[in-house]
């Protein structure tokens, strides 16, 4: 009983928070290395590939889609019962040290910002393609948006991908690393890590809602979301700016 006493709801959570990210990040990378590609393998074969997404997809975007939404609240909670959490954030005076403060708060905005890509878009948009396939397989006509459905749902599901990375990252490196051999960075410094990497991030979400450019797969930008290896690449480039920025900054 001595880490429920010593920690209480924060220790909980935290392990809860784990838990949920694991099904969730895992439901992830299954979509993108596994079902996209298996999927695509059916070519003409219609009628299997429209079985196998009413059967296998419904049930993997319903664990995936709660996963997260469990992930973001149970991390929103952590952070809403520890102890001073955000007293003097990502300043000098911090409690934890303006460096875990500014990496913890890139994740946390990467987290977010996935969530809501899952239910505002990928979700929003999947609805859209389960109802096709469901309606195929009765024999009624396909829905001619179901295509565009599906790419807009692709895109942010391999954004998502390039995200989780860093936001990985960050996320256990902001204690196990981040706090000690950077926890006396400045605040200012701090910040300046943490506006950078929400600008790079944002330019990266932007263009994966197709707002440069378009969605068409004409559209050059597009090029880390046209297969799951553009995306991992794109993932660890994303990751090594990231670390090396705030190798930068935070060095004493």
């Amino acid at each position: 009983m001595e880490l429920l006493t010593r920690f209480g709801l924060t220790f909980g959570f935290r392990w809860l928070h784990v838990l949920g990210g694991i099904t969730w990040i895992g439901l992830l990378y299954y979509f993108n290395l596994v079902q996209v590609p298996a999927f695509a393998a059916f070519g003409d074969d219609g009628k299997s590939r429209n079985m196998a997404i009413d059967k296998v997809a419904r049930r993997a975007l319903w664990w995936f889609r709660w996963a997260a939404l469990f992930t973001l609240v149970t991390g929103l909670l952590i952070v809403g019962i520890t102890k001073d959490y955000m007293k003097d954030f990502m300043t000098d005076k911090s409690l934890f040290g303006a460096g875990h403060d500014s990496v913890i708060a890139v994740g946390m905005v990467l987290g977010i910002t996935m969530a809501a890509n899952v239910w505002m878009v990928i979700w929003k948009n999947q609805k859209v393609v389960l109802a096709n396939a469901a309606n195929v397989l009765a024999g009624n006509p396909a829905d001619p948006a179901a295509a565009a459905a599906g790419r807009s749902a692709a895109l942010a599901s391999r954004q998502n991908t390039i995200y989780s990375v860093s936001m990985l990252f960050f996320m256990v490196g902001a204690t196990h690393f981040y706090s000690g051999a950077f926890g006396n960075v400045a605040g200012s410094k701090a910040v300046t890590f943490f506006i950078i990497s929400i600008v790079i991030a944002a330019v990266f979400e932007i263009n994966a809602l197709g707002l440069i450019g378009g969605k068409a797969t004409t559209n050059k930008l597009l090029w880390p979301y046209e297969s799951h290896k553009n995306a991992i690449i794109t993932a660890f480039s994303m990751w090594a700016v990231l670390w090396i920025l705030s190798e930068i900054l935070f060095k004493k």
